[in-house]
């Protein structure tokens, strides 16, 4: 985990968000989701006061709303599924435009739009702001379970050799005149893909047996003890979105 890895979609500033300690900026991200997620879907005013909260935290972190949009685009598959709905949807209809569409499912398909993208944009301001490192380090500092981070923590640390060790495979199958780009060329390609598994394997348990040989126990060092653990200022700092998120949603609950 030493090593600088930074994930495509972390956008280097020095802004007030960036700062905060990672394990706070997940709990803040999952609370607010929750509170978007239990909100009535016909309470509209209430998407619109999450939508003003992922702007002004995006304005403080120094995310533009065009990065923020285009990478958006991730929840396509679920947008083109919410426009079916009220065309698929049963019981009363409506017409709109000189199309008849369920009631329910448009109902159905504005609560998958806007919960959706809220918790898209949530994720994505988090992303945003915080390296891959700092994620895994986050989710130990509140006690994820170890398995899941020693997982996590491998991946990232090995993605990169993987990723090399596939690319020279692929020059070397290239330069000995086998390049599968038809189909009846897969042979090669699912060859290749298997020796990559067996090197990776192999590779994994050399690098377990030297971690056993240094004091490898299993279970990584308790990072959530160390310094640069969040203060109880910057707990209550943090907080502020997810409980003015939960204050709207609340208040929906018992408007509607």
């Amino acid at each position: 985990m030493g090593a600088g890895h930074v994930h495509v979609l972390y956008r280097e500033a020095d802004s007030p968000v960036h700062r905060l300690p990672p394990e706070v900026k997940i709990a803040a991200m999952v609370a607010f989701t929750v509170a978007v997620v239990a909100t009535p879907r016909v309470a509209f005013w209430a998407f619109g006061a999450y939508a003003l909260l992922v702007v002004v935290v995006a304005a403080l972190a120094r995310v533009g709303p065009r990065w923020l949009l285009t990478r958006s685009a991730i929840e396509l598959p679920f947008v083109l599924f919410a426009f079916a709905l009220p065309f698929l949807g049963a019981g009363e209809r409506t017409d709109l435009l000189g199309l008849s569409l369920s009631v329910e499912g448009l109902y159905g398909a504005w609560n998958i739009l806007a919960k959706g993208t809220l918790g898209v944009w949530a994720s994505l301001l988090l992303a945003a702001t915080t390296t891959t490192r700092d994620l895994i380090v986050g989710l130990d500092r509140l006690r994820c379970p170890q398995i899941v981070t020693q997982i996590a923590t491998f991946m990232l640390r090995y993605l990169d050799v993987l990723v090399g060790e596939a690319r020279r495979m692929r020059v070397a199958r290239i330069s000995r005149g086998d390049d599968p780009r038809f189909l009846w060329q897969l042979g090669g390609f699912a060859a290749g893909v298997g020796a990559l598994f067996l090197r990776a394997f192999e590779r994994g348990e050399r690098v377990y047996l030297a971690m056993v040989s240094r004091g490898y126990t299993g279970r990584m060092p308790p990072v959530w003890q160390g310094a640069g653990a969040a203060t109880a200022g910057q707990w209550l700092l943090a907080a502020t979105v997810p409980v003015l998120a939960a204050t709207v949603a609340a208040t929906a609950v018992v408007l509607t």
